[in-house]
């Protein structure tokens, strides 16, 4: 039986091209290319998948999003932003979670796959496992070769379209302003080593820090998440609390722990000790104190990658997105 994948090797094109070409993806091939892929499957004979048509030309009206939680408001904003972009071409959009287990993510768009959905949205950190990342683009490959259509949330690390947020970029000004506010002992609770969003975030804060000729921080690595955050605090102020004055949580969730930890201690935010989270995420504005942040536009950044995945573009497209340094009643001048 005759394969795409040897009509791709007989007209000399990817598999991908050749997927285009003959499962009638919207995506445009040059007439040179699509000539040669034609007489390719002419020559050896090759009757096109008619599965694999049906998802190439996007007959299915359900798109598969696919994040950590949605009990974590970053992504609860992330996944209101796609189904608002969803709504808007008549799409609905069917989720699944990975409580942050890379194997799940990998299982998940796999399901989606089998179930040729029109196109997948990835919407969380990227890990430092290589082998991870690799299986999983390998998956994602097999699902864009058959016509489907990808775009990621994160780091630029899958071959996908992808909405980048400014994770360093915003970390280092943040970092400027709390010394521009006098602070010069920081500590970061920096989330788990192998996560990339927390990895350059941490980063980005630290080598701002440097920049300015101050002291390195001490860094606390714990979950991503309320209880990481709590705990980190806790060990931080069982141990050195007096040598800070500003902490630096890699998210707003952490934050929030943080803060809880420090209160159960006695401690007075920001009289005592300042801190401050990344995010900006709209369920915790109103905390009190009120919370000094980084601002990422996030159900915008949702909306956006759902549009990256219904367009037609042939190459990957990588959109950066600006984040935005929020001082509030959290942190105070000293």
């Amino acid at each position: 039986m005759v394969t795409l994948e040897d009509v791709a090797r007989h007209a000399g094109v990817s598999l991908a091209t050749a997927s285009r070409v003959l499962n009638g993806s919207n995506r445009r091939v040059g007439a040179a290319l699509r000539q040669r892929v034609e007489l390719a499957a002419a020559e050896l004979g090759y009757e096109p998948d008619v599965t694999a048509q049906a998802l190439a030309r996007g007959s299915s009206n359900v798109i598969g999003l696919v994040v950590h939680a949605l009990t974590d408001p970053y992504f609860a904003a992330l996944a209101e932003g796609a189904m608002r972009a969803a709504d808007r071409h008549g799409l609905t959009v069917m989720v699944g979670t990975t409580h942050r287990d890379p194997e799940r993510e990998i299982a998940v768009v796999s399901t989606l796959r089998v179930q040729r959905v029109r196109a997948i949205v990835l919407a969380g950190s990227r890990t430092s496992d290589e082998t991870i990342t690799k299986r999983l683009t390998a998956e994602l490959t097999r699902y864009r070769d058959a016509g489907g259509r990808v775009a990621c949330v994160g780091q630029d690390l899958l071959g996908v379209d992808t909405v980048a947020p400014a994770n360093r970029e915003g970390a280092a000004a943040l970092a400027r302003s709390l010394a521009g506010l006098g602070h010069r002992r920081f500590a970061v609770l920096a989330g788990p080593p192998g996560l990339l969003t927390a990895a350059d975030r941490t980063a980005g804060f630290t080598a701002a820090l440097a920049d300015l000729g101050l002291p390195a921080p001490r860094v606390l690595h714990g979950d991503f998440d309320r209880d990481g955050g709590y705990a980190a605090a806790v060990e931080l102020a069982g141990s050195g609390l007096d040598e800070v004055s500003c902490v630096f949580a890699v998210n707003d969730v952490m934050a929030l722990g943080a803060l809880a930890a420090l209160r159960d201690r006695g401690v007075d935010v920001p009289g005592d000790v300042s801190v401050a989270g990344f995010d900006d995420i709209a369920t915790l504005r109103d905390l009190v104190p009120a919370l000094t942040t980084v601002r990422l536009p996030l159900a915008e950044m949702g909306e956006r990658a759902l549009d990256l995945a219904l367009s037609d573009t042939s190459e990957p497209a990588i959109e950066p997105v600006a984040a935005e340094v929020v001082l509030r009643a959290s942190t105070r001048r000293v």
